[in-house]
């Protein structure tokens, strides 16, 4: 019976089922949200910018040196050593003062590399036979990719659940409530630390720690009966930590909590700029998937409010901390994750170098014609280098790997296999240990012996993964309003 069940399962499914899918929603949506983010190319030349349209990705193609652009298949591809990659095209309509043209023009930005058996590649929909005669395996389900004639397969990587509060007990008695705040490839750790005596303090990135209360204050809570109201001072731990952080405050900012949060915001500036360094970083760096506008200042107040107080309730057990074992707290990115990342990096160098080009043209007299601003292999070569590496962005490395063909079963694993960024020379017992979570998700025998020892795992084999949704297409306020939930 349980032959029968796996063998109904995987004639629908493919065990590298979820590779292809996650690459085949960075396609169809992943690129064009990174364009769609940008949207305006402005240069550093008065008047001129450029607006930035549609994203079309063609089926893959090679450039015969003699005969032009010709289709290309997997198979021939590894024989002449080659890169199975498709070109891209881009709308992109010049804006010079104000008048732009009625059409947007198309133009060649670079070679994205396409995973075999994906809907970009020609095999997707050959029958047993087709594959065949052109030198494929029918049971090689695909999930990899072909760069310089070597066949590369990204690995998935672990990682913390973005946008949720984890609060964790950390050394000496100390409460941290994290966040990884991420938006549109942008990632920021924030976190408010409650001391042991009872201190709230804040860190993000550029800003040393600093006491919460006058951040609050600055974000829209300016008195104390209004960050009271804020706190939930029906549990009497909350409050006592409250009435102690405000007369801490006090001592500190000597009634000037501007000017307390200017100086340690940008320290040693005149007065104009501290404060536009204030809401810059503020609006920026503190908690960015709030929104970046002054509209979004006051939720983030509240959101802060709210992680001072999971810290208050984890010190004095009334609410147990976070696992960060727990796979509900993690994240799996897959080959169409990697690939946004790697998209994203490599697209906003393309657009620094149209910048440059443009000033360029513009000093030696010449016509801002697009097509010549632009240079294919300012993106392309930033891809295929770390597609031929295994060098990631953000210092990550390993991720892409030649695709192990010892055997038919180890080539299989390959594809599902899973890392965590965790470094293999420390112990980490807690993340090496199995996990009650992992259940019907990680498989508990199959692991590398030695350093490496589950921190390298494996999916199991009727694991399902979710490619998950775009936050902004889900309005989540509009949705609880429907259900009944009214604010307070």
């Amino acid at each position: 019976m349980l032959k029968g069940m796996i063998e109904a399962y995987f004639r629908d499914n493919s065990l590298v089922k979820q590779q292809i899918e996650s690459y085949n929603r960075f396609i169809e949506h992943g690129m064009q949200a990174v364009i769609d983010n940008i949207g305006i190319i402005k240069t550093n030349v008065e008047g001129f910018e450029i607006k930035l349209g549609n994203i079309r990705v063609l089926p893959p193609r090679f450039y015969e040196v003699k005969g032009g652009y010709r289709r290309v298949y997997p198979s021939e591809v590894r024989i002449r050593n080659l890169t199975y990659a498709s070109p891209i095209q881009l709308e992109m309509n010049p804006v010079l003062n104000g008048v732009e043209r009625p059409i947007y023009i198309p133009i060649y930005i670079g070679d994205i590399p396409v995973m075999v058996k994906s809907k970009l590649c020609y095999l997707n929909q050959m029958s047993e036979e087709e594959l065949i005669a052109n030198g494929e395996d029918p049971l090689d389900p695909g999930g990899y990719f072909i760069i310089n004639g070597s066949e590369r397969v990204l690995v998935g990587l672990e990682d913390l659940v973005p946008n949720k509060v984890l609060t964790t007990i950390e050394k000496e008695d100390s409460v941290i409530s994290k966040v990884f705040s991420t938006i549109q490839g942008m990632k920021v750790k924030v976190t408010v630390t409650r001391t042991k005596e009872g201190v709230y303090n804040l860190e993000f990135p550029f800003v040393p720690s600093i006491n919460l209360i006058p951040v609050l204050r600055v974000l829209g809570l300016k008195e104390d009966d209004a960050i009271m109201d804020e706190f939930d001072t029906s549990k009497l731990v909350i409050k006592n930590d409250v009435l102690y952080n405000l007369d801490i405050e006090k001592d500190k900012t000597k009634g000037d909590y501007e000017n307390y949060v200017h100086n340690r915001f940008a320290p040693g500036h005149p007065k104009e700029y501290r404060e536009a360094r204030v809401w810059y970083l503020i609006d920026n760096y503190l908690l960015p998937h709030l929104g970046k506008t002054e509209k979004d200042r006051f939720k983030k107040a509240l959101y802060l409010v709210k992680m001072a107080e999971r810290a208050t309730l984890v010190a004095h057990k009334k609410l147990i901390p976070d696992d960060k074992d727990h796979y509900g707290n993690k994240r799996v990115k897959l080959a169409g994750d990697l690939m946004e990342e790697l998209f994203r990096y490599a697209f906003n160098y393309l657009v620094r170098d149209i910048i440059y080009q443009a000033s360029r043209a513009d000093v030696r007299g010449r016509k801002l014609n697009v097509q010549n601003l632009v240079r294919p292999d300012a993106f392309t070569d930033r891809v295929m280098y770390a597609m031929a590496t295994g060098n990631w962005i953000a210092g990550q490395t390993g991720v892409s790997q030649l695709l192990d063909r010892v055997s038919f079963l180890s080539t299989l694993s390959h594809r599902r296999r899973l890392i965590s960024p965790l470094s293999k020379k420390h112990p980490h017992f807690e993340a090496r240990d199995l996990h009650g979570t992992h259940y019907g998700k990680i498989c508990p025998s199959e692991t590398p012996e030695g350093p490496s020892a589950s921190l390298v795992k494996n999916f199991s084999l009727f694991v399902e993964i979710t490619t998950g949704t775009e936050s902004k297409k889900v309005d989540m306020e509009a949705l609880l309003k429907e259900f009944g939930v009214e604010e307070e």
